[in-house]
């Protein structure tokens, strides 16, 4: 059996999908070691890795990221991490490490040691029909103009970490953008925009979606169909405007409404009709089994776990890479799209009756739920580990990607 490293970025979104492949490779009879930040611990920790905690506490990232305050706060965080980490993992001697996209220092950490590495796409794969936030353009050039001390920031700590470490293998500039010889890509094939267009380096192995632990505190008996779910995530504090806009929009149409308020006070929503029911968080995966509808910020994973379900999207984007998100859901007719500055009662109303009224949405997600599934999730994720771990010819290994800038 192999020692696997998985490093990470302190984000739920980046995290939740790798738990249930680190946890099938404890099954399977591997070492696995997993450096996060403490809030992740308990959640790692169940599932049979060994937690290695970073240095200096949760490592926070920029609230909402941009690109170029994200850039900063990447390169930045791999700087101070990077001595921590290199001492853990050589002690622990990993025969190969599994790094987020946007972990540079798990890139870097690899490429020091000599130690294959595998890549995590929590997002969609990026090429030039899916643009990486990160990458070299006129937006990120006026993004950087009007923040010069974050451009500075970014600059001066790429310019330690080539000093000190080897940085060949890590994009000067992208760093959403992080790929191996094996990338992970967590959505099927079905739902990646352009996927004819990656080479076998990328596998396309779905949601990776395994156990959770139950919320005996969440009132599942008081569900009443049909049950219409929102939530905004976690990364961006929701208005609370927004969300009793989305409550007391669906309270007509629904026999429960949920709301998830994340961050958001749930009091904060005010008095709200009687089969409203509001939450910090819920578990989504029980909600969405039951849900007839889900509005949704549009970030992957959620998506990926509504579309796991067969579920019809609504989705209001929040920022990131959600409004791509949201433009695939649209074209595959999975759902629709508002931005959040034409959201009133009577427009969620009206495309919320749509999506329940009109067979087609449900049969498009109907279609999207086999291929989420049929493409594997974590036990496809862990066998294609095993595959890469082995000595191999090329039929085996998938094949090298180019250099990626200094």
């Amino acid at each position: 059996m192999s020692t696997i490293a998985f490093l990470n970025i302190g984000m739920h979104g980046h995290v939740n999908p790798t738990l249930p492949v680190a946890a099938e490779l404890v099954r399977r009879g591997h070492t696995v070691t997993y450096h996060t930040s403490p809030a992740f611990r308990e959640e790692i920790e169940a599932t049979g890795a060994s937690v290695r905690l970073y240095p200096g506490g949760d490592q926070p990232l920029p609230d909402p990221p941009t690109p170029i305050t994200l850039m900063e706060a990447l390169a930045r965080t791999a700087l101070g991490l990077l001595p921590a980490v290199l001492a853990d993992l050589r002690g622990d001697r990993p025969d190969l490490i599994v790094h987020d996209s946007a972990c540079p220092w798990g890139a870097l950490a690899a490429r020091e040691l000599g130690v294959p590495a595998a890549s995590s796409f929590t997002t969609f794969a990026y090429n030039r029909h899916v643009p990486s936030p990160t990458r070299g353009s006129r937006e990120l050039l006026a993004a950087a103009a009007a923040r010069p001390r974050s451009l500075l920031g970014y600059t001066a700590a790429r310019l330690a970490l080539r000093r000190r470490f080897a940085t060949s293998g890590v994009p000067l500039l992208d760093l959403a953008d992080i790929r191996q010889p094996l990338n992970l890509v967590y959505t099927s094939r079905a739902f990646q925009p352009a996927v004819e267009e990656f080479d076998r380096s990328y596998r396309f192995v779905g949601p990776s979606i395994g156990a959770r632990p139950d919320d005996p505190s969440f009132p599942s008996d008081r569900l009443r169909d049909p049950v219409l779910y929102a939530s905004l995530g976690t990364v961006f504090n929701a208005d609370p405007r927004l969300l009793r806009t989305f409550a007391t929009a669906l309270a007509p149409l629904g026999g429960t409404v949920v709301v998830s308020t994340g961050q958001t006070d749930p009091t904060a929503l005010g008095p709200l009709p009687g089969n409203v029911l509001t939450r910090r968080s819920v578990p989504q995966l029980e909600v969405l089994d039951r849900a007839a509808l889900f509005i949704t910020h549009g970030g992957m994973n959620s998506v990926n776990e509504a579309l796991f379900a067969g579920v019809p999207l609504l989705v209001v984007p929040q920022g990131a890479d959600q409004p791509m998100v949201a433009r695939r859901v649209v074209e595959l007719g999975a759902g629709l799209s508002i931005r959040t500055e034409n959201v009133t009662e009577d427009s969620v109303r009206a495309v919320a009756r749509r999506l329940l009224e009109d067979s087609r949405f449900r049969a498009a997600t109907a279609g999207l739920r086999a291929t989420q599934r049929e493409a594997g999730g974590y036990r496809r994720a862990a066998d294609e580990l095993e595959r890469y771990l082995r000595p191999a010819g090329p039929a085996a290994r998938p094949a090298p990607v180019p250099p990626q800038g200094g």
